[in-house]
């Protein structure tokens, strides 16, 4: 995958340095926009960049509580927004990334490390679950629009 992204962007550069740095940035945030959208439905999707399911939830045991039935939720519902998954883009570098405690949550899921659920809990070593990362679509989809964009 780095290999195709690098041989992407070997191609790219020629193109883009004859861009105006005006157009480079209109361009940039275009991809941007672009890529937000498709990390957005594939965490709606619940599904990794290798196309494969999240890790389940565990299960908790509620100690044979009655009561109302909970019904499946799914991860990472308030994630996908605008507001948390940031992009930015100029002319020299396109980011999708989230900030602030929402960073750290969304990197304990990425790379499956070790996190406490709350102040006191104990730690507890979390599933990896690939919030971020770009798909053979998605390489796709960047040069495809590299070419609807520079050739048009």
């Amino acid at each position: 995958m780095a290999n195709r992204l690098e041989a992407l962007e070997d191609w790219a550069a020629g193109l883009l340095g004859q861009l105006e740095p005006a157009s480079r940035n209109r361009l940039a945030r275009y991809l941007g926009q672009t890529l937000h959208r498709s990390q957005q439905q594939r965490i709606i999707a619940q599904r990794n960049p290798a196309g494969n399911k999240y890790a389940p939830r565990k299960q908790r045991d509620l100690g044979g509580k009655q009561g109302r039935v909970k019904r499946k939720v799914r991860m990472f519902q308030k994630l996908r927004k605008a507001n948390l998954l940031k992009v930015r883009g100029d002319g020299n570098a396109i980011s999708i990334g989230f900030t602030g405690r929402i960073a750290r949550i969304a990197q304990v899921h990425q790379y499956g490390l070790k996190d406490r659920a709350d102040r006191g809990a104990p730690y507890v070593r979390y599933e990896q679950r690939e919030l971020l990362g770009l798909t053979e679509a998605d390489l796709a989809l960047i040069r495809d629009s590299l070419i609807d964009r520079l050739f048009i």
